[in-house]
Parts: C-alpha cells; sequence; structure tokens
C-alpha cells in the first residue's frame, strides 16, 4: 500500500496530460466545424453531446462535401459504434452504477479506454478512466469554442484549415495501417469502393458504402 498514493497521483498526472494535449486538437474541429457551414452554436452542441473525435470530424467532413444529414449522421454512427466494444472492455472495471452509467457512457471514448485498461490494478483504471475523460471533456470543449469562434471571424482557408478534415482521417488511419497486413487490405479494399461510387452517387454515400470493406476481416478471419 506504500505505493498506493504515488501510483494514483501518476494515473492522474498522466490522464491529464492525455486530456491537454487531445484537448487542444478540438480547436482544429471548431473552425473546420464552421469552415462546413454549421454554426458556432451547432458545433460546440456537437462536441459537448456527441463527444468522440473521429465521428465529428466524420459528420463534418460528409457535411463539407455536400451530403445529408442522413449520410453524415450514418457514417458518423458507424464510427462511433467502435465504443461500445469499449464499453464491453471496462464494464467489469468501472462497476458503475444508476445514472453514473450514462456519464459513463459519454466518457467512453479511445483515450480514456486506453488509459484505464493500461493500469495495473481496477481501483486505478477507475482513477485514469474518469480524469482522462474530464480532462478530454474540458478542454476539447473549450477549444472547440474557440476554433469556432475564430472561425466564424476569418476565412479558414486562408490559414488551410480547410484540410483539416481529411488531415484528420489520414491521422486516425496512418496507425491502423501498421498493425498489420489484414488492415491494409481494409484500407485499400474501402478506398476503392469509395473510389468506384464518388462520381455516381450523393456525398456521404460513398463513405458509407466503404464500411462494407470490414466485410473482408469477417471472411479472413
Amino acid at each position: 500500500m506504500a505505493d498506493a498514493d504515488p501510483a494514483r497521483t501518476a494515473a492522474v498526472r498522466d490522464s491529464l496530460g492525455v486530456g491537454v494535449a487531445v484537448g487542444a486538437y478540438g480547436f482544429a474541429f471548431g473552425a473546420a466545424s464552421v469552415a462546413a457551414g454549421l454554426s458556432v452554436v451547432q458545433s460546440c452542441l456537437l462536441s459537448l453531446l456527441a463527444f468522440t473525435g473521429g465521428t465529428q470530424f466524420a459528420v463534418v467532413g460528409v457535411v463539407a462535401a455536400g451530403g445529408s444529414i442522413g449520410a453524415a449522421l450514418g457514417g458518423g454512427l458507424l464510427l462511433g459504434s467502435r465504443n461500445t466494444l469499449y464499453a464491453m472492455r471496462l464494464a467489469p472495471l468501472l462497476r458503475v452504477r444508476g445514472l453514473r452509467r450514462l456519464l459513463a457512457a459519454l466518457g467512453t471514448i479511445d483515450e480514456s479506454t486506453a488509459m484505464a485498461v493500461a493500469q495495473r490494478t481496477p481501483a486505478l483504471s477507475r482513477v485514469a478512466f474518469w480524469w482522462t475523460f474530464a480532462g478530454v471533456f474540458t478542454f476539447w470543449n473549450l477549444t472547440t469554442a474557440v476554433g469556432a469562434l475564430v472561425g466564424s471571424v476569418v476565412d479558414p482557408a486562408s490559414f488551410g484549415l480547410d484540410a483539416v478534415v481529411p488531415a484528420a482521417f489520414l491521422a486516425l488511419l496512418a496507425p491502423r495501417l501498421r498493425t498489420g497486413q489484414l488492415e491494409r487490405w481494409i484500407a485499400l479494399v474501402g478506398a476503392a469502393i469509395a473510389f468506384l461510387l464518388i462520381p455516381v452517387t450523393p456525398p456521404g454515400v460513398p463513405v458509407l458504402a466503404a464500411s462494407a470493406a470490414l466485410l473482408l476481416a469477417v471472411r479472413l478471419r
């Protein structure tokens, strides 16, 4: 028990560090969201209520390309569905009940999950989860508001912020491509499906259809 307090302190420190680093990325989302045509209030509400970066960028990307709200939300839901798997992994560690389950569901994102499962004990996992959630949620929403406000008074394209959405997706994709051959095949098939459908379907539909490449993983495994 002698190292319990130092271990907790380290978990809190690391979790807040992740919160600051990831939260700063919200500035890019806020600016990109306004550039895509959303208002400052809509951009802030998307961060406040959806609170999952990949999904938010997916929605904004489809809207920026001229796609329908249905296509934007459909792509966002597909991307956000991974959080359901995270919740299954975290349930025995967090052991939340009642209304706290709703709060834990909102906080189940890539970063909070990664920090929680990396700890040595369930107690430290809970500390890491809640502090990472708090850090990312606070800084992400603050920087989203700042980015949206800046994007509403200046031309985002003049600073290259109109390229934030595709750059963000490349940043999300790159680490996955290094994990194995199957991941690379899925990416290539998905890209091929989208490439073929872009000239003949409305914006947003190629993104949804490209998810069919995941069937390749089921087939090969």
